[in-house]
């Protein structure tokens, strides 16, 4: 039984390798700025970074620099852009500059919630669109964060 348990983890690992491998195109996460530690923030909101995917496609989750790596985190919209500040996994930065829009979706690569409880902000980064998923701890916050990161795309159009 363990020598079958143990396959297992080991097959799971080398996929999660492996899809790492083909991802190799995407590029190292942006530094965040010190301008987001100063600068105004816009909305603030505690819960789970969810995973980040290839842009409307709700399962090709993207491994590569830890991006489907699900962890607490705060979700900082600020006029710099949003920034995931991970617990446990890098900080994911997202500049002003490559944001692409923000909706309310209902789940994402092995997370599903209620109608609207994920915060999913596109964005470009490379040659490629993403989507990254946010899941509030509080209800209250989602409209928030979604209208301040709606905001700034509008700003930057």
């Amino acid at each position: 039984m363990l020598a079958v348990l143990a396959l297992g983890y080991l097959l799971i690992w080398r996929g999660w390798r492996n899809r790492g491998r083909r991802q190799n195109d995407v590029p190292a996460l942006h530094e965040v700025p010190e301008a987001v530690a100063r600068g105004a923030v816009r909305a603030r909101g505690e819960g789970t970074y969810v995973v980040t995917t290839t842009a409307g496609d709700w399962l090709d989750r993207i491994v590569a620099h830890g991006l489907g790596t699900r962890s607490l985190a705060h979700m900082i919209v600020s006029e710099a852009g949003v920034l995931f500040a991970r617990v446990g996994a890098p900080d994911v930065f997202v500049p002003l500059a490559a944001l692409r829009g923000a909706r309310l979706e209902r789940g994402m690569a092995g997370k599903f919630v209620e109608e609207g409880g994920l915060v999913v902000v596109t964005w470009e980064h490379g040659t490629r669109q993403l989507d990254t998923g946010f899941r509030p701890r509080a209800a209250a916050d989602r409209d928030e964060l979604l209208a301040a990161v709606q905001g700034l795309v509008e700003v930057k159009s």
